[in-house]
């Protein structure tokens, strides 16, 4: 077995009782989630097999046609992230295989063909859409030890047992546990000075029936001819880890010092927009941690276990970054602890608190005065232009601001005929068009809508009960939505001739 790994072990999980084969030809990294060559555990983890037994690496990263909301928005962005990999991995003492699998089912068999030849697989332990279902699959079939690594965020995802029921909660778990943990990170480049024998060559049965995807189709992917939603375009958003690298210095040169004033107005781009490269594992967020702590002149030394959850003051950095780090490292990662230990129905009704459950239901019936079909809402047809321009700029662009997310959901369960259909329109609208969509942290979003992670509200009101109630007009107080509005409004749209 493998010694003194760098990796810690509340990150591992073995996934079968497959045996490590020495006596085979390379290591196999599954690339699954995190979808980068640097601050990436997984990867760590498979060169370290590969330096432990002496043998090439291979990493096999894919891409099949028939998940769930497939589309040339989402497909574009991952092949920009293949289309970086293969260029890095060019330099380093690795076998790079990319794979775009071009009719639904023709990669069936190709991991099991690679893993083989492998004498350890190792993959990335992602929590939410397909993933889990995927692995745990190849787990029972694959005859070699397969070992799901967590790379996603700064604290082990499983390293409690419980899910927390308000974000308070777990941000107390966030400061009791991170100033430990927050030393266990992921090399910044895994390959680096690693000495690594090289594969002569892949396997040429295995090549001759899945064919490595080509330098001309990661540069111009044929989009137009594969099996996907032809639909939901590609938008102006690149993916793969330049990008998101150039988004996260952008963000911390320029627009982290107003983020706390900036960030819910939708007439200034005041958010991170690291969300998609988060999402697809472009960027680490350990990478992004580390970005921001050169920017503070900060060291985690300074960090204190603490049980109080205060959102201000406990990083001991300044007011801006600490907003920042409340929703990457707090919002962001209760939902990944949601989604890894309730693997059944994190993305269902009943998971919400009993509370919610009973209050909504109690209104369930209540009157509507405006009920609305799921395709009213993606053509932004209802009667309110705030809400429009919402789902406008979710269709057009690939994310929504984030308070308007909040508002989108809320008047989505006030227009439609109950709860649980209102949670449907929800998550097929955000997973179809979100480029951030799939992931723990929008279900996360989504939920908080019907109640996940809030506490009941007064003064009990229809269709809502006691959820936490929000309205168009008080935003439109509330914001500076006039650009906004310009851009993506009734009126702005109808003058520049748009249609939906």
């Amino acid at each position: 077995m493998l010694a003194d790994s760098s990796v810690p072990d509340n990150r591992l999980r073995v996934m079968n009782d497959g045996p490590v084969r020495a006596q085979q030809d390379y290591v196999l990294y599954w690339m699954v989630a995190n979808r980068r060559h640097d601050y990436n555990f997984s990867l760590q983890r498979a060169v370290e097999w590969a330096q432990h037994l002496g043998k090439p690496l291979v990493v096999f990263e894919a891409l099949r046609v028939d998940y769930g909301w497939a589309s040339q928005r989402l497909h574009a962005f991952v092949i920009a992230g293949m289309r970086d990999n293969a260029a890095r991995f060019e330099t380093r003492p690795v076998t790079y295989y990319p794979y775009l699998e071009r009719r639904a089912g023709e990669g069936r068999g190709l991991l099991e063909a690679l893993a083989r030849r492998a004498c350890v697989v190792v993959t990335d332990d992602f929590p939410a859409f397909f993933i889990p279902r995927m692995v745990a699959k190849a787990g029972r079939r694959l005859a070699v030890r397969l070992e799901a690594v967590d790379g996603n965020g700064l604290l082990p995802m499983r390293g409690t047992d419980k899910t927390f029921a308000r974000a308070h909660d777990f941000r107390r778990h966030v400061q009791r546990t991170l100033p430990e943990a927050i030393y266990a990170y992921p090399k910044q480049d895994p390959l680096r000075s690693a000495a690594l024998p090289r594969l002569p060559a892949l396997p040429e049965d295995v090549c001759a029936r899945w064919s490595p995807a080509t330098a001309s189709e990661l540069s111009d992917p044929p989009l137009g001819s594969l099996p996907v939603d032809q639909g939901v375009a590609p938008v102006d958003i690149p993916g793969g880890s330049t990008a998101g690298r150039s988004q996260m210095r952008r963000f911390l040169d320029e627009r982290l010092s107003r983020y706390g004033e900036d960030r819910n107005q939708p007439d200034v781009q005041g958010a991170s927009g690291l969300s998609p490269y988060l999402h697809f594992g472009h960027v680490s967020a350990h990478a992004v941690v580390r970005e921001l702590a050169a920017r503070e002149d900060w060291t985690p030394d300074v960090l204190r276990p603490s049980s109080a959850g205060k959102r201000e003051g406990w990083w001991q950095m300044s007011a801006a970054a600490e907003a920042f780090l409340d929703e990457l490292v707090t919002w962001r990662e209760v939902g990944f602890n949601m989604c890894a230990l309730r693997p059944d129905d994190y993305d269902r009704y009943e998971s919400l608190p009993p509370w919610a459950q009973r209050t909504l239901e109690e209104h369930a019936s209540d009157p509507r005065e405006h009920v609305y079909t799921l395709e009213q809402f993606e053509r932004s047809a209802t009667h309110d232009e705030i809400w429009n321009a919402a789902q406008r700029e979710l269709v057009q662009t690939g994310r929504m601001h984030n308070y308007l997310r909040m508002l989108w959901g809320k008047k989505i369960l006030e227009w439609t005929p109950s709860p649980r259909h209102a949670l449907e329109v929800m998550v097929e609208l955000n997973n179809k068009y979100a480029l951030d969509g799939r992931n723990p942290n929008s279900y996360s979003g989504i939920f908080w809508c019907l109640g996940r992670y809030d506490r009941a509200w007064g003064p009990e009101r229809p269709i809502f009960g006691k959820i936490r109630f929000m309205s168009s007009d008080s935003t439109r107080r509330k914001l500076r939505l006039k650009p906004y509005l310009a851009r993506f409004g009734d009126s702005g749209c109808a003058q520049a001739g748009l249609v939906f």
